[in-house]
């Protein structure tokens, strides 16, 4: 997409315009994958918030363009671990609306429940894997992991989905 590299060169040179484009074409990738894995609304927006505002203070540095996207997620995952990391600091502040509150666009209670019980990076994997689109190798690289590791991962979380949903 050679726009869309033309819009990473400019938004480099400080282009603000270019990087509301940019912004525009990630934005809804990536709240659904925030509120996929933090089943809360507001916590998705504050994740996506300053997941932009470190990427526009930083884009600079960024050095392939073609790598802005997963750049980009690269920050949200950070920013999605680090509040995941608060849910868990006091539980005691665990509400039910923090834990269950995750729309799906299907109403499927048993396969809402088996993603529910998956650990957060496997259910992080899932979502860029199935909502994103993104390919083993582009979430490595998020995860700072090999690609054939997050292919097995993927295999086991499939296959962990499936029998959870048969039993």
């Amino acid at each position: 997409m050679k726009d869309f590299k033309n819009y990473v060169s400019l938004a480099k040179k400080g282009d603000t315009e270019a990087f509301a484009k940019l912004y525009s074409i990630v934005y809804k990738e990536m709240y659904h994958t925030a509120l996929y894995n933090l089943r809360n609304h507001h916590d998705a927006y504050d994740v996506v918030s300053e997941t932009v505002i470190d990427a526009f203070s930083t884009i600079g540095k960024l050095k392939n363009e073609d790598a802005f996207k997963s750049w980009i997620m690269k920050i949200l995952f950070s920013k999605i671990k680090r509040k995941q990391k608060e849910y868990y600091q006091d539980t005691s502040e665990l509400n039910e609306d923090i834990l269950y509150n995750f729309e799906f666009d299907f109403d499927s209670t048993e396969l809402k429940e088996a993603i529910e019980n998956l650990d957060d990076e496997s259910r992080g994997i899932l979502s860029l894997s199935v909502l994103g689109g993104y390919k083993s190798e582009e979430i490595a690289k998020i995860y700072g992991i090999k690609a054939s590791s997050v292919r097995c991962r993927l295999s086991r979380i499939k296959k962990e989905l499936r029998l959870s949903l048969i039993v």
